[in-house]
């Protein structure tokens, strides 16, 4: 990445770093694993940035503690509000025990069991909304100003951001060989931080953003210029149900995001069983998305140096009924 594109970005790679020593007490560095498996079925060296493996159970509290840590005392004490479909409630949940402050997370009615119950025993208070008649970042909003407390986004902020791209930071520290970066993307949060740090440190790294079929907004907006809106996405992968991306994500991806591929909703749910049943991990439908890229060839990555990022564990088990192994 160029000194002259880093500084017309909203954060940049000294962000991303500032991020990862302040969050760095809070937070598990996560393995890269390697699977003999996938690297044979893949014809390239496939490595997994295991972030299922993360407090919380996903990427998510990188970015919840780094906003969280970025406030003042006196603010984190009028309380935390944050709109989710389940992992970023956990990690806001988790992040606001951790720094001594209360969250309020707005959620959807019909969000997996596994994630509304891991919310709750992080000490959040939950507030349902149904998703197909009303908008929870309006009431969100609006419980954040009737409280005077902070809203802490799920992507759409430069603090979340830098939070997300610590992973970006360990992976190409650990592997500076890296090719190819295999990443889901929903509203754009996590791949923008991570191509933040990837291309800072390692720009000739082709960064790759993955959707599903069914929800691939950030693909058109990227081939229109434009941010597209899908509303209502229904997918397995519900990680990545986001009807549009970020405005922040938007202005970051356009410059340093190679491409964007997607996944079918079988195909996501084929490489969850073989992630499951040969290498043991155990990911939800989303943290299988990018390693579907690689399974079932949606970018060119053939004796390629790659790395797939596993985002989240928080499995629902209901989900494993639907499995075929």
């Amino acid at each position: 990445m160029s000194q002259t594109i880093e500084q017309t970005l909203p954060v940049t790679l000294d962000d991303v770093r500032a991020a990862a020593e302040r969050i760095e007490p809070y937070i598990h560095h996560t393995p890269l694993l390697q699977s003999a498996t996938l690297s044979k079925l893949t014809g390239s060296e496939l490595r997994l940035k295991a972030e299922h493996l993360q407090r919380s159970g996903s990427f998510k509290l990188r970015g919840a503690l780094n906003k969280l840590l970025s406030l003042s005392e006196a603010e984190r004490q009028r309380g935390i509000v944050a709109f989710s479909s389940g992992n970023h409630a956990q990690g806001v949940a988790l992040a606001a025990r951790l720094t001594g402050s209360r969250a309020t997370i707005v959620m959807p009615s019909d969000a997996p069991r596994a994630k509304l119950e891991a919310t709750r025993d992080y000490g959040a208070t939950i507030v349902l909304y149904d998703r197909h008649r009303e908008d929870r970042e309006a009431i969100a909003r609006k419980i954040a100003k009737d409280r005077d407390a902070v809203l802490v986004p799920p992507f759409d902020d430069p603090q979340v951001i830098a939070g997300q791209g610590t992973i970006g930071l360990e992976v190409a520290e650990e592997w500076p060989e890296l090719e190819v970066a295999l990443i889901p993307v929903g509203g754009g949060g996590l791949i923008s931080g991570m191509s933040i740090a990837i291309k800072g440190l390692l720009p000739h790294v082709r960064v790759i953003g993955v959707e599903p079929v069914v929800a691939d907004d950030a693909r058109q907006s990227l081939a229109s210029d434009a941010i597209v809106r899908i509303p209502q996405p229904t997918t397995i992968a519900d990680g990545v149900a986001t009807p549009a991306i970020g405005k922040l994500p938007f202005a970051i991806m356009r410059s340093l995001v190679d491409e964007i591929v997607t996944a079918s909703e079988d195909e996501i749910m084929q490489t969850l069983a073989l992630i499951m049943t040969r290498t043991k991990q155990v990911v939800e439908p989303t943290g299988a998305l990018s390693t579907a890229a690689a399974l079932y060839n949606k970018v060119a990555i053939k004796e390629r140096k790659v790395m797939s990022l596993l985002c989240g564990g928080n499995l629902d088990l209901s989900v494993i009924q639907r499995l075929t192994i």
